[in-house]
């Protein structure tokens, strides 16, 4: 299961956060902190994917396995900001595009390969949707990476991985908000339209034959 979808730049500014179950906001903020520092001093050329809940040598409880008479050894767990979502077995997958950092957080039942995978086929479909995506695109159109993102991850499981399945959902969305928007501005156009109607002057007196009928000012009544 995907618990979350992070995505930041090379200064740890969060550009898209998507927690996939309840987390307190202070939580929420201490992964996205302790998630950007882990993948920020990683080199370039090492795996893309981080395991948690690994010891190591360390000031902590002591390991089962010291020897008799000898110094004992202690350990602890990997600085891992995963332990907030209540268990170890979950890991970090990445992949690093210009000024973006794309990250995951799955659990053992993930698999490495198809999640940065799985990355890369959203980063191919936000580059076509926005042509030659770029940071920009994600701050000023939040409304729509959220609405790429669902129709691949609902509730943390993977729903759709074909990219053109994925925007060409996205594209018949978009043509469905513009006709809807079009009929709501249809009232304001028609009131627009009546006012604008150049009507002939309505006659003040009617006669007919000795009847003289007065016709009132519609104008006092608009």
């Amino acid at each position: 299961m995907i618990n979350a979808i992070l995505v930041f730049n090379n200064h740890g500014k969060p550009r898209l956060v998507r927690f996939y179950q309840h987390l307190a906001e202070e939580a929420q903020q201490q992964i996205i902190r302790d998630t950007f520092h882990l993948v920020l001093k990683r080199d370039d050329h090492i795996c893309n994917f981080l395991e948690c809940g690994r010891y190591r040598p360390g000031r902590g409880c002591a390991s089962p396995g010291e020897r008799p008479g000898g110094p004992p050894r202690v350990l602890q767990l990997s600085p891992c900001p995963h332990s907030l979502f209540g268990g170890s077995d979950y890991k970090l997958i990445y992949r690093h595009y210009a000024t973006l950092y794309f990250v995951f957080c799955v659990d053992s039942s993930e698999s490495e390969l198809g999640i940065l995978d799985l990355i890369q086929v959203f980063v191919e479909t936000l580059d076509k949707c926005f042509e030659n995506v770029c940071e920009l695109d994600l701050i000023f159109h939040m409304d729509k990476v959220h609405h790429i993102l669902q129709e691949m991850v609902i509730g943390g499981m993977v729903l759709e991985t074909n990219m053109n399945e994925i925007v060409a959902q996205v594209e018949a969305q978009g043509k469905l908000e513009k006709a809807e928007g079009g009929l709501s501005a249809a009232p304001s156009r028609a009131v627009s339209a009546v006012k604008n109607i150049n009507l002939p002057e309505i006659p003040r007196n009617i006669n007919i034959g000795d009847i003289n009928i007065k016709v009132p000012n519609l104008s006092q009544f608009m």
